[in-house]
C-alpha cells in the first residue's frame, strides 16, 4: 500500500520544533514557497538549497515539537521531503505528517551520516542505510495510516473513499 521511499539523508539534532524551522513568523508577509526555501537556516545554513527532492529528514528526540500548525508539513512537502526518520516526533506534529501525506518514523538514528542513502519501508517496519549495515526494525505503521499517506493526506483519503467508517471493536 505504501512505497519504499529511498532517498538522501539530511540530518538534523534534538529538539527541533517547527516555529523554528517552518513558520511564516520568520518571514512576514512571506508566502510558504518563500519559508520552503529559507527552512531550517537557523539550525542549518543553507539546508533547504542542499536538500534535494526526495531526501529524508534524519533528526534526533523530539522533532517538531512545539506546534500544531499543520504549515510545517506543508513546506517539508514543498521541499520534496520524502520522509522523516526521528528518535521521536512531537504528537501533534506526527499526526500531521500523516493527515497529509508525510510518512514519519521513530527510529535510533545512531549510526546515520549525512548524505547516507537510507530507505523507509514503512509498511514492513524497516529502516536501512544498506552501505553502513544498518537495519532497524520499526513499529510498522498502521493500516489506516498507510492508507491515509499513500492517498496523499486524509482529505484526498475521505474524498476518495466517502464511504468509509473507522472500524470498532468491540471487547468482552
Amino acid at each position: 500500500m505504501s512505497a519504499l521511499i529511498k532517498g538522501r539523508a539530511h540530518l538534523l539534532g534534538d529538539d527541533v520544533n517547527t516555529d523554528l524551522h517552518c513558520s511564516s513568523k520568520y518571514h512576514p508577509g512571506r508566502d510558504n514557497a518563500y519559508v520552503a526555501q529559507h527552512a531550517f537556516e537557523q539550525l542549518a545554513p543553507g539546508f533547504a538549497a542542499r536538500f534535494g527532492k526526495r531526501g529524508v529528514i534524519v533528526a534526533g528526540r523530539n522533532f517538531g515539537n512545539n506546534s500544531s500548525r499543520e504549515q510545517a508539513v506543508h513546506i517539508l512537502r514543498m521541499m520534496g521531503v520524502g520522509g522523516i526518520v526521528a528518535a521521536s516526533f512531537g504528537r501533534q506534529f506526527y499526526r500531521n505528517c500523516i493527515n497529509n501525506g508525510l510518512t514519519a518514523v521513530e527510529c535510533d538514528v545512531a549510526g546515520v551520516a549525512d548524505g547516507d542513502e537510507i530507505e523507509i519501508d514503512p509498511a514492513a517496519g524497516r529502516v536501512a542505510v544498506r552501505a553502513r549495515g544498518i537495519v532497524r526494525e520499526v513499529p510498522p505503521l498502521p493500516e489506516a495510516a498507510l492508507a491515509i499517506v499513500a492517498a496523499g493526506g486524509l482529505i484526498p483519503f475521505l474524498k476518495a473513499h466517502p464511504d468509509w467508517k473507522i472500524p470498532v471493536t468491540t471487547e468482552g
